[in-house]
């Protein structure tokens, strides 16, 4: 039976947040066995999913001189006054990086705790009496593994604690997969062996678990899980990468000491994902930029660069990456189109261009999808179910992955973007939930 959460606040038993790297969605489960999302008036209408995004801009009537928004209220306040914001996307990709240290906006340095109890102040504001109060049983997701070529599990978790201090109770943190696969269990009418695959915007991650028919003592057991930092955001870079970076000098030159040298990657590397792009904007970076220009062998390539850091245009960028990735997960071909005062890029894709520029990251996915089963000490065909679940699963490279492994008839989905937060509140719930707690 579907219950608000409205309805539920006030004998909510638990609640699970699903800390997104895009998004972010949190439910609130009740102590007979329920759980219903949280929803938000957004400028676009109630949503369930809060898009995991932060605006800063200057408010002399403000504390600190600083005033800011999260969610879509962010992305309303950066698309009415670009030139005079700061946008902030996938922070979390940040958490177990430890050469990240502060983000400096508008002279004003914030941790990576701060950027992300400034974002939860938000959501919790803007979800009105639904989360007034909190109960006890706070659930929050975590990946796998973190994003990163050598992520520092213990600072991002040190830097999550801090962050979620702002809820002034006691956080038990749970696999972001296993709490698809609980609510994926609560559908389920007999005993099955289930796969959940979560593609969130920053990492890919794998659990298997034990499903009991309904009525059992024990009705889930966790057996294996592993994850790998590819995703969403990384099959974008390799859109930007092959459509927008070239126009901006990748690949291209510049004169040192008479010799002529290939541009180094690193100008490019913060383009990568939106955690660093939105950072660009600071007085050493467009200092760098501009000594490049002066020496690049194509100036006005690296001029549009600047332009694209100046003029805050990574957001409109990646939006167009975007439609396009969506547009061909259904259709053979798609028209990718960029334009603005600084740069215009239009481009015919074929599906078979982009699924070839996403090739390797999909062989990497599939052998962490090896080690999850490894992990649990079963085969592919031990496998009953298949869960696929986030956004990027719609891609149909990645489906015809889990098609080629594990059958077609095995796989499932739906509730791509709120089942995680669903299952955490369920995970909440339990009598023992130290099974389920990292």
């Amino acid at each position: 039976m579907a219950v608000s959460a409205t309805a539920l606040q006030s004998s909510a038993s638990s609640v699970g947040i699903d800390f997104g790297t895009t998004n972010s969605v949190i439910a609130l489960g009740h102590d007979i066995g329920q759980a219903a999302l949280v929803d938000f008036a957004a400028p676009d209408g109630i949503s369930s999913v809060f898009r995991s995004a932060l605006c800063f801009w200057q408010e002399e009537d403000m504390r600190g001189g600083l005033a800011h928004e999260a969610g879509p209220w962010a992305i309303a306040e950066f698309l009415e006054y670009p030139q005079g914001s700061r946008f902030l996307q996938s922070f979390k990709s940040v958490a177990a990086n430890p050469a990240f240290d502060q983000a400096t906006l508008f002279e004003k340095r914030f941790r990576f705790e701060e950027l992300g109890q400034v974002f939860l102040g938000h959501m919790r504001d803007h979800a009105g009496d639904a989360l007034k109060s909190l109960p006890s049983r706070i659930m929050v997701g975590r990946p796998v593994r973190y994003v990163g070529a050598r992520p520092d599990e213990a600072l991002a978790r040190q830097r999550y604690d801090a962050m979620f201090s702002l809820l002034g109770s006691e956080v038990h943190y749970v696999y972001e997969p296993m709490g698809a696969a609980f609510s994926f269990a609560s559908r389920l009418s007999k005993a099955a062996t289930l796969l959940v695959a979560d593609f969130g915007g920053g990492t890919s991650d794998f659990s298997i678990v034990r499903v009991e028919a309904p009525g059992a003592a024990r009705r889930c057991t966790p057996l294996g899980s592993a994850g790998i930092g590819i995703a969403g955001d990384r099959f974008d870079y390799r859109i930007m990468d092959h459509l927008v970076l070239p126009m901006l000098g990748k690949g291209g030159t510049y004169t040192s000491f008479d010799k002529v040298l290939e541009i180094p990657g690193g100008h490019f590397a913060d383009f990568g994902d939106w955690s660093r792009l939105a950072l660009m904007r600071n007085r050493k970076t467009l200092d760098a930029l501009a000594r490049l220009q002066r020496s690049a062998t194509d100036p006005d390539a690296i001029g549009r660069m600047i332009s694209v850091v100046e003029h805050e245009l990574g957001y409109s960028l990646y939006d167009a990456v975007g439609r396009l990735k969506r547009s061909l997960s259904t259709q053979d071909q798609a028209h990718f189109r960029f334009k603005s005062d600084v740069l215009t890029i239009e481009a015919d894709v074929k599906r078979t261009d982009f699924e070839h520029w996403i090739a390797p990251d999909l062989a990497q996915i599939a052998e962490t999808v090896d080690g999850a089963l490894r992990n649990a000490g079963i085969s592919a065909d031990d496998i009953d179910h298949v869960f696929l679940t986030g956004g990027s699963s719609l891609i149909p490279a990645v489906r015809h992955l889990f098609e080629q492994r594990f059958g077609m008839d095995k796989l499932e989905s739906g509730q791509e973007l709120t089942s995680i937060a669903h299952g955490l509140a369920l995970i909440g719930q339990e009598d023992d939930i130290s099974e389920w707690t990292v």
